[in-house]
């Protein structure tokens, strides 16, 4: 805990933003620091709750708690060792987590629970300053070779853990660099990727070589990587997007969300799009379907692009401004939110299925839709239609990708046709092969997939040594 009285004393305190006219023009991340003696006040409100659910809110279970302690106290060295224990990537959740810990915070039940992101994010940032995280190469080697299929942040996380548990890894990416979609999917304004290559530099530094712009099942056969290595490790992401059967989905300008973001973080790695044709919204009517994080990275992406007008699309209502504490706390609850792109000039439509895509010549001219009921059916006599020269779909994904590696990997699939393999040692059907993240849950957060890469590598090395000293 931090200060006894400190949450009696200071009120939550939340970073601002750059001003959306000056942020628009840019793809550099906006977020204005709080000051230290302002995070040691933040840090300070942390009470002694008895019960911390933070930790339970927290898919990797930080102590933060432990940590806010430390930073109340001046000891942000010890808070970023103690993170660090939990955590590979503190700077990474620090920025694009949603935040479950604060949900789960017993002062949310006033609704004002403690900045832990945001005191998470500044612990990382400053042990990056001040030098503190270094490499740490193993002292010994087991002589086992483990290969990781993906480097994405699961992938990144079990790499590291296992490179430092001394075993040659060997981590497989199909594109130019590693991060997978945090790197790719994720825009420069919510996480810009020199934060992605330090931790690739400290990786190789641990002993982890990296294998770029190899598509496994592609490139090279999969059943050549299984008999090459000890272990396997599948962490490559469910990428397939969700397909919403709409009339109209073969008209130029309507597409998925994710080749959109891609080719935008593609441009500001200055790496080449080949010959896909660019997909901009610059001087368009841009719609977006659907309501999550895809589709408000898309509504950030598009007015940075010089969109004439953004719309964004959702089919549910529009949730209460404050949850039911008694129903919904500790868990992440459904209520009214606004993303920082969302307020840089997005209209929003709420109760809104949509019908169909019309279209001129070929090319996408709307977006039919109509009001829909509390069991999200359309209302008749209420259709409308909404003017539009690029539609972005972004209502989710619908598995991993089947091309290339799970085509010549026989591996039992769960109903959602995710890989199959349980928490406890992440085994797939086949033998010496796991797998872990999003190709193994499904469609979830960057914490969760650092979660399960930390402890597939734990069940890894368990199989490979008969015993492990990786956490769990």
């Amino acid at each position: 805990m931090g200060k006894i009285t400190g949450f009696l004393e200071i009120e939550r305190k939340t970073p601002s933003y750059r001003p959306a006219e000056e942020r628009i023009k840019h793809y550099n991340e906006f977020t204005i620091p709080l000051e230290e003696r302002e995070l040691k006040g933040q840090a300070a409100r942390c009470m002694d709750c008895g019960v911390p659910y933070c930790h339970t809110g927290c898919p990797v279970n930080n102590q933060i708690p432990d940590w806010n302690d430390l930073v109340y106290n001046g000891n942000w060295e010890a808070a970023a060792r103690d993170l660090h224990t939990t955590n590979n990537f503190p700077e990474f959740t620090g920025r694009v987590c949603p935040a479950p810990c604060e949900e789960a915070c017993t002062l949310n039940l006033d609704d004002a629970p403690v900045t832990i992101k945001t005191i998470e994010e500044a612990i990382a940032d400053r042990a990056w300053a001040e030098g503190w995280i270094r490499p740490q190469p193993p002292e010994r080697l087991t002589g086992k070779r483990v290969a990781i299929i993906g480097s994405g942040p699961a992938g990144l996380a079990a790499a590291q853990q296992l490179a430092r548990a001394g075993h040659d890894v060997h981590l497989y990416e199909r594109e130019a660099h590693a991060g997978g979609l945090l790197r790719y999917g994720i825009p420069d304004f919510k996480l810009e990727k020199h934060h992605i290559e330090r931790r690739v530099e400290q990786l190789i530094a641990e002993g982890v070589s990296f294998h770029f712009n190899t598509n496994i099942g592609i490139d090279i056969p999969a059943d050549e990587i299984v008999a090459g290595h000890d272990a396997v490790l599948v962490t490559t992401g469910a990428e397939r997007p969700r397909n919403p059967g709409l009339p109209g989905m073969d008209l130029d300008g309507v597409h998925y969300a994710m080749p959109f973001l891609v080719q935008q973080n593609k441009r500001l790695g200055g790496e080449s799009l080949g010959n896909e044709p660019p997909l901009l919204a610059g001087g368009k009517r841009v719609v977006v379907i659907g309501g999550g994080d895809t589709a408000s990275d898309c509504i950030g992406t598009s007015i940075r692009q010089g969109a004439v007008e953004v719309t964004q699309l959702d089919i549910r209502p529009v949730p209460p401004v404050r949850e039911n504490k008694l129903l919904s706390w500790p868990y992440w609850p459904t209520k009214f939110r606004t993303s920082s792109s969302q307020a840089e000039g997005a209209k929003r439509e709420f109760s809104c299925a949509t019908l169909g895509l019309i279209g001129e010549n070929g090319k996408v001219t709307a977006v039919q839709c109509a009001r829909c009921d509390e069991k999200r059916r359309p209302i008749p006599g209420t259709e409308f239609l909404i003017p539009a020269d690029l539609v972005l779909i972004a209502i989710g994904f619908a598995g991993p990708g089947e091309e290339g590696l799970l085509q010549e990997l026989p591996l039992d699939r769960d109903p959602r046709s995710n890989i199959l393999a349980n928490t406890e040692d992440y085994m797939t059907s086949q033998p010496k092969v796991f797998a872990a993240g999003d190709v193994r849950r499904g469609q979830s957060l960057v914490v969760w997939a650092i979660r399960e890469g930390r402890q597939a590598a734990r069940a890894i090395d368990e199989y490979l040594m008969g015993e492990s000293s990786l956490p769990r």
